[in-house]
């Protein structure tokens, strides 16, 4: 196979470097690797042979391949030792003037036709390129660690990059065995902008006292099909690490409320308690494995009451043959019997405010969150509100544990955790497409590449009703008044008259 760049040059002999000097070796690049610590780049060349060798030792390359690879890769000592590269890719440290420095360097000593390529995650290529005498030749080239397991790669296009060079790029990608997205140059790129929703309300959720965390990163697990809580996540990525990137790209959308960081993350990075490196975090940690707290098991309930379910529930007629499948009696009545227990299931709205507007007993109401199939989940979430009483909160929770499956119930909460979570995700990824930061389908593939999602927030979208996520955001600015959950224009136009969220204007 021929590639894009024969012959190309990383500097930056770090993780990421390294990551990315394996591959292009392995595609068939000629690579030199260069770095500014003395022996560094060295040690980056063993350690990528350690790597090949290990490879061939599993049998997953024989031995041909693995000498191929080997020695298409050689450490040099200067940025002259780049001269003849026609893509040199930087790795080096998160920071806007020393990556400013390098590419005025590089560029007195590669040929004018030469690539210059970054792997940064946070800065802007457009910045990064000031000054020089060819920015058309500069593009983002960002790729996620670990560099050969995760197989997405960000091209991002500065204000004066040459489109002819993001093809390029995203040909070698491909080449390299990524999948190439291409992304405008704005804060976040793709998956670290799309990202930003997860977290974020999980902590502002926690923040309300809804939930503890491990009863938050269940719900999503378990009901909402995430892989990791987004607890446990920041937990594996560290808070050094994420809660700075909440703050960047926080301020460098000039404070924009769907971004916005918590205090919580903030005093927890000031104390030190950073995740699973420091062997605590939003959990404890002994000897790497997570101490996960106990759940509470369901109530024994000497009598259940009667169920009334009410009118305006979002799935009633599923709602109401699930209660009568658990074997719960199912009061018919056009208003409750004076003992029964009441159960709503908004969209959006809290129990509170389903409870006064309906003009329920607000002590015998209970909310159950059934945005999703109850059959495609794993754990029922409930939610009681400040008047509920106890026998009838434990009445609930015994009830819908019956067959076995897992229930969480939380204090009341606007959208309980699996709405606010995903009508965030789906409605920032709506907001990206509208601003054209990329296309829909590079949305989807870089979110389930780079973020391992179930789905793409598009999808996820389509999945759960268009016309439901605009309820929810709805409702959720009623309860909270918070911009944060005004809908994108995206969503807001495709859900009123009955498009997907994948589809493009022609």
């Amino acid at each position: 196979m021929t590639v894009n760049y024969t012959r190309i040059g990383v500097v930056g002999a770090g993780a990421m470097g390294r990551g990315i000097a394996q591959i292009a070796a392995q595609a068939g690049s000629e690579v030199l690797l260069l770095d500014s610590f003395a022996g560094a780049a060295e040690r980056g060349r063993e350690a990528l042979m350690a790597q090949w060798n290990k490879l061939h030792e599993k049998g997953k390359i024989d031995a041909a391949a693995r000498d191929a690879q080997i020695a298409r890769v050689k450490a040099v000592d200067s940025v002259g030792a780049l001269a003849q590269c026609d893509l040199v890719i930087e790795a080096v440290v998160e920071d806007l003037e020393v990556k400013r420095k390098l590419f005025r360097e590089l560029e007195t000593v590669v040929a004018p036709t030469a690539t210059l390529a970054t792997n940064t995650s946070s800065l802007s290529v457009t910045a990064i390129a000031a000054g020089l005498a060819h920015p058309q030749r500069v593009a983002g080239f960002h790729f996620f660690n670990p560099v050969p397991l995760m197989k997405v790669v960000e091209v991002v296009a500065g204000f004066k990059t040459s489109a002819d060079v993001c093809k390029q790029l995203a040909g070698y990608a491909v080449q390299m065995g990524h999948s190439a997205v291409q992304a405008q140059d704005t804060p976040g790129f793709i998956v670290n902008h799309a990202g930003r929703g997860y977290g974020t309300e999980a902590l502002r959720i926690v923040g309300e006292g809804v939930a503890d965390f491990a009863t938050i990163d269940r719900i999503l697990k378990e009901q909402a099909g995430f892989r990791l809580g987004p607890f446990e996540l920041m937990d594996l990525t560290a808070l050094d690490v994420s809660h700075p990137v909440m703050e960047s790209i926080y301020h460098q959308y000039y404070e924009e409320p769907r971004f916005r960081p918590s205090v919580i993350t903030a005093q927890r990075l000031a104390a030190g308690v950073l995740g699973r490196k420091t062997n605590e975090g939003f959990y404890r940690y002994n000897d790497g494995v997570m101490q996960q707290p106990a759940e509470p098991v369901p109530p024994a309930v000497a009598a259940m009451p009667s169920v009334w379910v009410s009118p305006r529930a979002a799935r009633r007629a599923d709602l109401l043959r699930l209660v009568n499948t658990l074997g719960a009696q199912i009061d018919s009545g056009a208003t409750a019997a004076p003992t029964s227990l009441i159960l709503v299931a908004p969209l959006g709205f809290d129990v509170t405010t389903v409870a006064a507007v309906e003009r329920l007993d607000a002590t015998r109401t209970v909310g159950i969150d059934m945005l999703i199939d109850d059959a495609a989940t794993k754990r029922r979430v409930l939610a009681t509100n400040p008047a509920t009483r106890r026998d009838i909160r434990d009445a609930a929770h015994a009830l819908f544990a019956r067959d076995g499956k897992a229930v969480s119930v939380i204090r009341d909460s606007g959208g309980f955790v699996t709405q606010r979570v995903i009508g965030t995700i789906v409605n920032i990824a709506a907001d990206m497409c509208q601003q054209r930061v990329c296309s829909p389908a590079d949305l989807e593939t870089a979110v389930q590449l780079g973020l391992g999602y179930p789905r793409g927030p598009l999808a996820m979208g389509n999945l759960y009703g268009p016309t439901n996520m605009l309820e929810v955001l709805f409702n959720l600015q009623t309860v909270y008044g918070d911009p944060r959950y005004r809908p994108s224009p995206w969503l807001r136009r495709r859900g009123a008259i009955g498009l997907s969220l994948l589809h493009e204007e022609e």
